[in-house]
């Protein structure tokens, strides 16, 4: 009889266990809030963002919201992501923009909220984990592709966002690929994630080099404003293109023949796979791998996880599109 009482009162402790919380409170699933803090919400890539922390939170029953400006606006969401704090959520995804926003990060560790970066890493922060592309593999295998498309030489401009820490290890990993061959990299330029401005700044560097073999993009306004200078242009099928991405955009324009390539990201698995470190810590659902985790510095997660990317081209772009 003492057994079957012991045995009980062990199964109602970890019953109990495993709905304590990161501030060590009980809670139902459906009290849980998780909020994800970014920018650029009117492109087509943040789309797949909050679809996948829409389906997080109902796989996991919690609730979910997707904060932040629509436009290009960093202050606005440092802004939001204090907002977001007030809040008190039980954590925080961030799409860590710029390193500015680390010490609103800091300051949501220090409350006891944890914080998840998503897409774009602040590796300088508090943050517990980053769940992202690795990105200087995206760049990499971009850069791998062009030398295949260019036969190993040639003249290519890139166009990318300075300043942007994912990007900047993008570009790094073209940089890297295209060593190993005689292409040339003839000039950087800044799109400002702008279709308008990357269109404008694709123009300059076809003009500029009128013998330009190709256009490296490493986030997707840059591809669909390389797409419309080459068209204006006139040089369809003489400019190779490898995009970013798989906005509608750019698969309209794989479809027909304008971009060559784009290195897509698998963007929805970065708020479902980061919500879910969270919710596995405040559910208690972590082994302690020492005596004392905090103590140790170690968070319960990992540091980071790579969501990976893949190479969309004439072959398979209609798998990509929206219904």
């Amino acid at each position: 009889m003492k057994t079957k009482i012991s045995l009980a009162l062990i199964t109602v402790l970890v019953f109990t266990m495993a709905f304590v919380g990161f501030t060590g409170q009980a809670q139902a699933e459906e009290d849980y809030l998780y909020i994800q803090v970014s920018m650029l919400s009117a492109l087509d890539y943040f789309y797949d963002h909050q679809m996948g922390l829409e389906v997080a939170g109902e796989h996991m029953g919690v609730e979910t919201r997707y904060m932040g400006p629509s436009d290009d606006n960093l202050a606005a969401m440092a802004d939001t992501l204090e907002e977001a704090i007030a809040m008190n959520p039980d954590g925080i995804l961030v799409v860590g923009f710029d390193e500015m926003l680390n010490p609103i990060v800091n300051d949501a560790v220090e409350q006891g909220i944890p914080v998840v970066t998503l897409d774009s890493d602040l590796p300088n922060s508090d943050r517990i984990a980053f769940v992202g592309t690795g990105n200087f593999e995206a760049g990499y295998m971009g850069g791998q592709e062009m030398a295949n498309l260019l036969d190993g030489e040639g003249q290519i401009g890139l166009l990318t966002r300075p300043g942007q820490p994912n990007l900047e290890e993008r570009v790094d990993g073209y940089k890297a690929a295209l060593e190993e061959y005689d292409i040339e990299i003839v000039q950087i330029a800044n799109t400002e994630s702008d279709e308008v401005v990357a269109a404008s700044a694709a123009s300059s560097i076809l003009e500029r080099f009128p013998n330009l073999d190709g256009i490296a993009c490493v986030e997707a306004a840059g591809g669909v404003g390389a797409a419309t200078a080459v068209m204006e242009a006139g040089r369809i099928g003489e400019v190779v293109i490898i995009s970013m991405d798989r906005d509608e955009e750019t698969l309209s324009y794989i479809e027909q023949g304008v971009i060559t390539a784009s290195i897509a990201q698998q963007t929805a698995l970065m708020p479902y796979y980061g919500l879910q470190l969270m919710h596995n810590l405040n559910t208690g659902n972590v082994p302690e791998i020492s005596s004392d985790n905090a103590a140790a510095g170690i968070t319960g997660t990992p540091v980071e996880i790579d969501t990976g990317v893949v190479l969309v081209d004439e072959t398979n772009y209609q798998y990509f599109q929206r219904d």
